[in-house]
């Protein structure tokens, strides 16, 4: 998690240029949407195929997605965000070599502490849980992944308030995904952790 730390010292020296209040003070909305381009790069810590010693790894591709999120605020600081996609298809490969293709959906529910909401520039963190919901596995020689996996969600991000409605946004996600890799008979083969950085850029719209 180191990056996530590193990230977030820098966003907090960047918010003090930024510091001033921008715009009069005016009931808000609590309700606030985002949608993002977002590079999802996974860490692909995989348990060799063949046990201790053995070189094979299973890894899966980086891609950019779509990102759609609804943030709600319950004080000027504190919000819950709820990140949104469509079932994203990723390649399986073995050693650089393609074996095939799943489905995952992976939608995430952070807890936020926005640390000045009436700056231009606004910087938050987050943590909360990822669900992901995996389907549509076609790998060679009938491999099969779990169905699903739960795990935390680190987040880093900022705001830039362009108007009293429209924001730019940058966000870093950090989340836990995995799942065992198992034969048509169920006997357990590897062990993959995709753990993806999440890095997107987007426009948002407080209502």
């Amino acid at each position: 998690m180191k990056k996530i730390v590193t990230i977030t010292a820098a966003v907090a020296a960047l918010a003090s240029s930024f510091a001033a209040p921008v715009f009069a003070q005016e009931a808000q909305s609590p309700w606030l949407v985002r949608v993002r381009a977002v590079n999802l790069s996974p860490e692909n810590k995989s348990d060799p195929v063949g046990g201790q010693g053995a070189s094979d790894l299973i890894t899966i591709n980086n891609k950019v997605i779509p990102e759609f999120d609804i943030s709600y605020f319950f004080t000027p600081n504190i919000a819950a965000e709820l990140v949104l996609t469509y079932p994203q298809k990723q390649d399986v490969r073995l050693s650089g070599t393609k074996i095939g293709t799943f489905k995952h959906l992976p939608p995430t529910l952070t807890l936020q502490y926005h640390f000045m909401p009436e700056a231009a520039f606004s910087p938050y963190v987050g943590a909360g849980i990822n669900y992901t919901r995996i389907s549509s596995v076609n790998i060679d020689g009938g491999l099969r992944l779990d169905s699903s996996s739960v795990g935390g969600a680190l987040q880093v991000g900022a705001d830039y308030k362009i108007d009293k409605n429209w924001v730019l946004n940058f966000d870093v996600k950090k989340v836990q995904i995995s799942s065992d890799v198992k034969t048509a008979s169920g006997t357990k083969i590897s062990n993959v952790k995709i753990d993806p950085w999440l890095i997107g850029v987007g426009v948002g719209y407080r209502f």
